[in-house]
């Protein structure tokens, strides 16, 4: 009796956010909620123009277009907690709700990741292979490479995070982040967690490191393709194109490496809070600029649906 009474499981988490910042928590407010709506709003004008116009209904589109919406959806998990905690302090999140949050992060994030693999090749072969890519990027491959994104990102995800919320949680209930993520609530648990965290450390690496061999090896063959190109000008804008893609995808893998590609998952705990924003926050707002609103067709796209609510007018 007095055994069980100690492994009382705990019904409920609170998330820490920042603690130290807390003093400045309307300013924080203001800007990360200004971030995410400025994030949202973009990724929003993307879908819908891709959708409205149909001289962006390619494949390249369709995959950008997914991806934005896989974003709105990744950064809603957690976002909205997290602008609630700046306002009013530590939040509470029931049990079913912090692993619900868990899983729908970490199955959105692993999706993003490998439709980002999909998105590197999909410009690989419009560009390397343009006489095959129409055969090869039909509507059927693209619709079948968007569902097999999200049916990876499931099946990898569901496992480990049904084995973590069946251990015993019976001691601290704080979770020092401003989400429910794996590393901190591995660290919350009273049961013996070796296998579930040998499990996550396999998967992050298996997941990054597959997206991210794809995405070096097909931007190396474009690259090599625009050094080939005639045109100075042509081979600038085109490493211009490139090399803002590869600073996204350097600070996405950069901040999942640190923290999820380590034996150990309770390793670096404080410095995960801040890593996690880079991939929440900063890269969500700069994904509609540097995929798709620098892009020249989409500015045509936009001035002629302006164009049309005027006529209408």
């Amino acid at each position: 009796m007095e055994h069980a009474r100690n492994q009382t499981e705990v019904q409920e988490f609170t998330l820490e956010g920042f603690p130290n910042v807390q003093h400045l928590g309307k300013v924080l407010f203001m800007v990360h909620l200004l971030a995410y709506l400025t994030s949202i709003m973009g990724n929003i004008l993307i879908i819908t123009i891709t959708w409205v116009d149909h001289h962006l209904q390619t494949p390249m589109y369709f995959f950008l277009s997914s991806f934005s919406f896989f974003e709105c959806c990744f950064i809603t998990t957690v976002i909205p907690k997290f602008l609630a905690i700046f306002l009013s302090g530590r939040q509470s999140i029931s049990f079913a709700a912090c692993f619900i949050q868990a899983f729908v992060f970490l199955f959105l994030g692993t999706t993003v990741f490998f439709l980002m693999a999909v998105l590197s090749l999909d410009w690989y072969l419009a560009i390397c292979k343009p006489l095959y890519y129409p055969t090869i990027m039909n509507p059927r491959m693209c619709f079948l490479l968007v569902m097999a994104c999200l049916a990876l990102g499931f099946v990898l995800m569901v496992v480990p995070v049904i084995m973590l919320s069946q251990s015993s949680f019976c001691g601290p209930h704080v979770i020092p982040h401003f989400f429910c993520d794996f590393g901190p609530l591995i660290h919350l648990s009273c049961s013996d967690t070796r296998s579930t965290e040998l499990l996550a450390f396999v998967l992050a690496l298996v997941i990054l490191l597959t997206s991210l061999i794809i995405t070096i090896i097909a931007y190396s063959n474009i690259v090599v393709t625009i050094m080939r190109l005639p045109s100075a000008k042509e081979q600038q804008k085109a490493f211009s194109t490139c090399s803002s893609h590869l600073i996204v995808l350097f600070l996405m893998y950069g901040s999942c490496v640190f923290i999820y590609v380590k034996p150990k998952q309770t390793n670096r705990l404080d410095s995960n809070r801040e890593a996690a924003l880079v991939n929440t926050v900063v890269t969500p707002l700069l994904n509609p600029v540097i995929y798709t609103l620098r892009n020249k067709q989409v500015h045509q796209a936009l001035r002629n649906a302006l164009s049309r609510v005027r006529l209408q007018k």
